[in-house]
């Protein structure tokens, strides 16, 4: 069983390290949405430290978004004010176990992650036509 739990780690460490940053931006979507959905499940199981534990990581996901900006760029400039906002809500929905406050973040990550997964869809296609 050790093996196997091994064996996964692995395969995400290589997935992560041969990522590009469009595919690494994507993968840091899909992991807030992921911990906000267990912290979600683990409020209502009354598992305090797992929820907190989730949201925690949750919230380091946002960091990371927010410094991985380049703020040259105007699109930067509008993103770093929603990501504060999503983490901010994060906070509170982990602080009072606020579940509509950790729905709305989670609204919030996947509009923005289906937006970015389409965007790489479009930039993909760009590519092979030219």
């Amino acid at each position: 069983m050790q093996n196997a739990s091994y064996t996964a780690q692995a395969y995400r460490r290589q997935q992560i390290l041969t990522a590009s940053p469009e595919m690494l931006t994507l993968m840091l979507y899909n992991g807030a949405i992921r911990f906000i959905n267990e912290g979600i499940k683990f409020i209502g199981e009354e598992e305090k430290e797992k929820s907190n534990a989730s949201l925690l990581r949750a919230q380091d996901v946002m960091i990371e978004l927010m410094s991985s900006l380049d703020m040259e760029y105007e699109i930067a400039k509008e993103l770093y004010p929603l990501y504060d906002y999503i983490y901010r809500a994060l906070i509170v929905g982990n602080l009072a176990n606020n579940i509509e406050k950790l729905d709305e973040a989670k609204e919030l990550v996947v509009e923005l992650r289906d937006t970015w997964h389409e965007a790489m869809k479009k930039a993909g296609k760009a590519k092979q036509s030219s």
